[in-house]
């Protein structure tokens, strides 16, 4: 019986642009939403390469009162609590309980998950939750207090996520997907677009990100999608 997924073996998958969802690692190309079929495309930032711009510093002294620590992660009733305040101040589908979002009702998890903490003081405000890979992380959740939202702890708990994996020698963190035309997830450009990577699962590789090449892979994937249902 498999215990735990082997850092080689994460980094393998995540770089093949498969992603965890629960205790499952799994990847897609197309999101329904509305009626409508959009594209999916994974994302990596190479650490090496990470500048920051006026926005990431000006946030980075922000938040810089707050306490911030890394530490693996144990499912809390605190954790739990602060999701469930995120979760009543979000318009987004998301599992209801933390629990539920990592575990999906198993005891034990296959993946070596850490989180970092943001306090304010003693009170927790904040939350990201990565899991290692020997030569990457892959960012899972991040959960914050709605009352601190004008800190933008989401955006910031990625920027203490690169660091950890840059203080740590990593050589990639992958944040997930963006859709394409639809700029829920554009969030995730936020870190340094110019170390963005962005998979064409069409022919495996990595390619540098650019919305050009966003646009390309979905027109592709379109067309597939669509030459299979003609046929079908």
């Amino acid at each position: 019986m498999l215990r735990s997924i082997p850092g080689v073996v994460l980094d393998y998958y995540l770089s093949q642009g498969y992603y965890r969802m629960r205790q499952d690692l799994f990847t897609c190309q197309f999101l329904p939403h509305a009626d409508q079929l959009y594209t999916v495309h994974w994302l990596r930032l190479v650490l090496r390469h990470v500048q920051y711009g006026s926005k990431q510093r000006h946030l980075l002294r922000l938040n810089a009162p707050f306490t911030v620590t890394v530490q693996p992660f144990r499912l809390t009733a605190e954790y739990e609590a602060l999701y469930n305040l995120y979760h009543q101040s979000i318009t987004f589908d998301a599992s209801p309980t933390l629990e539920e979002l990592l575990l999906d009702d198993t005891s034990h998890s296959l993946f070596k998950t850490e989180v970092i903490e943001v306090r304010d003081g003693d009170v927790l405000i904040a939350a990201g939750i990565f899991d290692q890979g020997t030569d990457s992380i892959a960012g899972i959740v991040n959960f914050y207090h709605p009352a601190y939202r004008k800190h933008s702890l989401g955006k910031y708990l990625m920027l203490l996520k690169i660091a950890h994996a840059s203080q740590q020698q990593k050589t990639y963190y992958y944040p997930g997907y963006l859709v394409h035309g639809y700029p829920k997830f554009d969030y995730k450009l936020f870190a340094c677009p110019a170390a963005t990577e962005v998979f064409d699962c069409r022919n495996g590789r990595w390619q540098p990100f650019s919305w050009e090449e966003v646009a390309r892979q979905s027109a592709a994937l379109q067309v597939d999608w669509q030459s299979e249902h003609d046929n079908d």
